[in-house]
């Protein structure tokens, strides 16, 4: 069994990989940190530099921890809340961590919500974490 994880280089991201990784060490399970990018002409060279030097830290941090981790950068198309779904399934995780941002009304009905896609789809449970105030 496995933690999932979906992490952005956010304050929310950052609050969600940190419950994970205390879950993990907990349970004595693998960590799966996803993160997910929908691709595409807005994806470029530069993105895709930044995004690995950040899981680069990230790795680094849960090596340092003692996590047993493992990594995934996915550009496949899908939305995040598709892979994180996806995976779970894939690795029959015990739960999804996410973090959460507060959105307006008009955000939620324009953008959609990945993390309600999240909470309807997962066929585990979802542990939705908000960041600190000072994060």
């Amino acid at each position: 069994m496995s933690v999932v994880v979906g992490y952005v280089p956010t304050k929310e991201g950052r609050a969600a990989l940190r419950r994970a990784s205390e879950e993990s060490l907990l349970r004595r399970t693998k960590l799966i940190v996803i993160n997910s990018s929908r691709g595409g002409k807005d994806f470029d060279a530069n993105e895709a530099h930044r995004f690995e030097t950040e899981l680069l830290a990230v790795q680094n941090q849960l090596d340092e921890a003692g996590v047993e981790h493992e990594v995934r950068q996915l550009v496949r198309g899908n939305e995040p809340s598709q892979d994180l779904v996806e995976v779970a399934d894939e690795v029959n995780a015990d739960f999804i961590v996410i973090g959460l941002r507060r959105r307006t009304p008009v955000g939620k009905l324009i953008l959609g919500s990945n993390a309600q896609r999240i909470l309807l789809d997962a066929t585990c449970p979802v542990l939705a974490v908000k960041a600190a105030a000072n994060d």
